[in-house]
Order: structure tokens, then C-alpha cells, then sequence
């Protein structure tokens, strides 16, 4: 199992300690120490909650213990003293999907925003290009001018999909936009039902903001423009302005996880 400490780094007023590795390649990682400051709450009261809930985390996936994983002797990399790590029963180290779940049992909108904030600028962070060859640098802008190209020019198709009254000619343009983007031939589907953020949150009696954040949580967003087995993407009018902003809209299966997600939790 291979960590990679990154050193301090700091997401707007939050300062912790970067750690990669441990839960996939390039994936990030964050400390229950780190965590625990981040919400102005004790780590023991952070692990206890854990410890408490252990059941609800998959030990590998979630959740690794650093006690357990690492030798003794590197607890100063991970910013330990020797008295802090030979006195803890355990050092828990969380994947963004273990924060996730973590969140689910703070449950408060302190929680929820900070979650925004380190998911935006920290878990989804990707590594720059770093490479000292001329010729992969070239080809590496051609293939992103390339790859600019298609999706500017999806963007002007999924402009003329969401205008567009008819849901078979809908589709089709859908289908065409799948098929630039992928390069994979792709069939026009049936019109699916679709239910906005809203709908949804009626539904299981929460708001539209918490059924997005649950939806991020879960993955299960397409890129802009484009649709999955969850959704699409629709452009709408923004209630604070005649602007028309992008809106994720859920098919049955998109409802159906986060019913599954609710439950769980």
C-alpha cells in the first residue's frame, strides 16, 4: 500500500496535511486529525463517532488506520509527535467517500459546506502535466485542441437539443453529441422520465441543494453537456436572472440511488 505525503496544504482558511495513495492511484486523502481541526471538534469525539459507526465503513475503501498500514517510525511525516501516535488507539486516514459518509453522521451545514469546498479544491485535484519532452508536449496541446474542438461544438448541439420541442429530434441530437464526444456509434433511447433537483427533494422531504450534494457524493453527474444512466444535463432559465443556466435532471435510476442512499443512511 503506498502513501505519498504532499506536505501542508491549505483550501481557503483550511491548512491539514496532503496525503495521496492508500485508496486507488493519485487519489487523495485526509486525516481525522486534520479533519477533527477542520470542524473545530476533538479528534477523540471524531473517532469515537467512527468507531461508533464502524460497521458503516469499509475498512480499504473508506477508511484505512495507520497504525495498522504504516511502520512506527514515519509517524512525523504524517505530522505525529511520538507521544501522539503511541498514545491513540488508532490514526484513521479517510477517502473522500468515507468523509462522505463521516458527513452523514455530523450532519450539520457547516459540514456540508466545508465538504463543498474540499471536494471542489482537494479531493478532484489532478496533477499538471509535467513533462520536459517537446514533442509530447506538442502533442499533448494538439490532442486538448482536438478535444476543445468537440466539446465546444457539443455545446452548440446540446443548445439546440434543449430548445428543441420535439423529444424524438431531442434524442437524436443527444445521441449524435454521445457519438463526437465518444467516438462510439450510440441509438437515439426512448424519451426516459425526468425529475429536476427539486422534484426529487419533495419527494424524500429534503431540499434540492442536499438532493445535488447527495448526487455529487454518489458520482452521478455526467460531464457538461451530456447524460448517463442517471440523468442529463438541460438548460433552464436561473430564478435570479434571465440567464439560462445548466440543470441536471434525474432519471428513475438517479432517483432510485439516492432513495438508496437515504436509506442507508
Amino acid at each position: 500500500m503506498k502513501l505519498k505525503v504532499l506536505g501542508q496544504e491549505k483550501i481557503g482558511q483550511y491548512e491539514f496535511t496532503g496525503i495521496e495513495g492508500g485508496f486507488g492511484k493519485n487519489k487523495r486523502a485526509m486525516l481525522v486529525k486534520d479533519i477533527a481541526a477542520i470542524h473545530r471538534k476533538e479528534v477523540k469525539e471524531v473517532n469515537r463517532l467512527i468507531n461508533s459507526n464502524i460497521n458503516r465503513f469499509k475498512f480499504g475503501i473508506d477508511l484505512l488506520d495507520l497504525k495498522q498500514v504504516i511502520s512506527n517510525h514515519l509517524f512525523s511525516e504524517y505530522g505525529f509527535t511520538k507521544a501522539q501516535w503511541g498514545n491513540a488507539n488508532n490514526i484513521y486516514l479517510l477517502s473522500e467517500r468515507g468523509y462522505a459518509k463521516l458527513l452523514k453522521i455530523l450532519e450539520d451545514d457547516k459540514a456540508w459546506e466545508i465538504y463543498d469546498e474540499l471536494v471542489d479544491n482537494y479531493f478532484n485535484m489532478r496533477e499538471a502535466i509535467n513533462t520536459d519532452s517537446t514533442i509530447g508536449l506538442k502533442d499533448k496541446r494538439l490532442a486538448i485542441m482536438e478535444e476543445n474542438a468537440k466539446t465546444k461544438q457539443a455545446q452548440l448541439l446540446f443548445k439546440v437539443a434543449t430548445g428543441t420541442a420535439s423529444n424524438s429530434a431531442r434524442e437524436r441530437i443527444f445521441a449524435h453529441i454521445a457519438t463526437e464526444l465518444t467516438g462510439e456509434k450510440f441509438i437515439p433511447e426512448i424519451q426516459k422520465k425526468e425529475f429536476s433537483a427539486q422534484e426529487v427533494g419533495d419527494k424524500f422531504g429534503i431540499t434540492a441543494n442536499k438532493v445535488g450534494r447527495i448526487a455529487n457524493i454518489l458520482d452521478l453527474k455526467a460531464e457538461q453537456p451530456g447524460e448517463n444512466q442517471f440523468g442529463r444535463w438541460a438548460m433552464s432559465k436561473s430564478q435570479y436572472s434571465n440567464k439560462e443556466v445548466a440543470q441536471w435532471l434525474y432519471y428513475q435510476a438517479g432517483v432510485n440511488k439516492i432513495a438508496e442512499f437515504l436509506r442507508e443512511g
